[in-house]
């Protein structure tokens, strides 16, 4: 990659995201939102057809659609720099996350990859030392974070509008797996109800997205956790809903909540923050504003796009 990535957009290399996948479109419209991704190549399904298929409706060159993600990684591999590659996207089930983004580290490249990062957490700690070893980048997709006023949010918590943080509440909630879909021919449900081809659950799916906006809104690290794991539909191998007890660093406590059988929830994920100043809540419901409100006089609602908000907060 000795070409100017500044210069020109950044080519995409996937694998997973074959047809029927929502995750793989998901990223696919995501990649050309700001017209800085260009997908050159992939391994979308495990079956050469159906990748070859996934291909065809991506106008993409037959010599640049694989069957098998290792023959896409060689190659890759093999062709000049001005065509090859500059990132891979992991949209894979979850137990297929560690071991095609070790190799595409190995070689060489950066990766972009879905949630909940692996199965078990020495693959995770072994794919951070290898990226940090190759000085490659590792993403991993937590979008949520990237709105606009959860950017001003954090920003303000950093300026100390909220004083010192006493309570914090994030939740992620949703009602698609209220009953037992993975059993009506569901692809996605059914890897994600189970155990060995999804690992953790709710947990993992969509609790990870909770706790990262947490995590990232206030700049405070869980110290201590006491969670209630819970399978409400009959019969799913995975959790469907979760509660967690927080202890963060510097004293404030608080909750982690998600679930996926609360009925006519629609992806709300949401946070509160408290300090001693004031406080702040962020819905992705409404995800425009934010709301700030105070002891002593009335609240603000901040709206995406103001002067007012670029003065607050350059990442906004």
């Amino acid at each position: 990659m000795s070409d100017n990535l500044r210069s020109r957009p950044l080519r995409m290399a996937m694998i997973g995201g074959g047809p029927g996948s929502g995750i793989g479109e998901a990223h696919r419209r995501g990649a050309r939102l700001d017209g800085q991704i260009t997908l050159v190549s992939g391994a979308f399904s495990s079956t050469p057809e159906k990748s070859r298929q996934q291909g065809e409706a991506l106008y993409l060159p037959p010599d640049r659609v694989h069957g098998d993600w290792r023959e896409l990684i060689r190659d890759e591999m093999r062709r000049p720099p001005n065509e090859r590659a500059d990132f891979f996207s992991i949209v894979t089930p979850n137990h297929l996350h560690y071991e095609p983004t070790r190799e595409a580290l190995l070689a060489g490249f950066h990766v972009v990859m879905d949630k909940p990062m692996t199965m078990t957490a020495e693959e995770a700690r072994d794919l951070e030392r290898l990226a940090r070893e190759k000085g490659r980048v590792l993403v991993l997709t937590h979008t949520y974070v990237g709105y606009p006023m959860v950017r001003l949010a954090r920003d303000l918590i950093r300026q100390g509008r909220l004083g010192k943080i006493r309570k914090i509440h994030a939740e992620y909630f949703s009602g698609w797996l209220s009953s037992p879909v993975e059993r009506q021919n569901n692809k996605q449900a059914s890897w994600r109800t189970d155990p060995a081809l999804a690992g953790a659950g709710c947990l993992g799916d969509i609790g990870t997205h909770a706790a990262i906006l947490a995590e990232m809104v206030t700049g405070l690290r869980m110290e201590e956790v006491a969670a209630e794991v819970t399978t409400f539909v009959d019969g799913r191998g995975n959790d469907d809903d979760f509660a967690m007890l927080v202890r963060w660093e510097g004293g404030a406590r608080g909750t982690i909540c998600a679930s996926e059988v609360a009925i006519g929830e629609e992806n709300d994920i949401s946070i509160r923050v408290y300090g001693d100043k004031a406080s702040l809540t962020w819905s992705h419901a409404d995800h425009e504003h934010l709301v700030v409100r105070y002891p002593d006089r009335p609240k603000e609602s901040w709206s995406k796009g103001w002067e007012y908000v670029a003065a607050a907060s350059d990442a906004a």
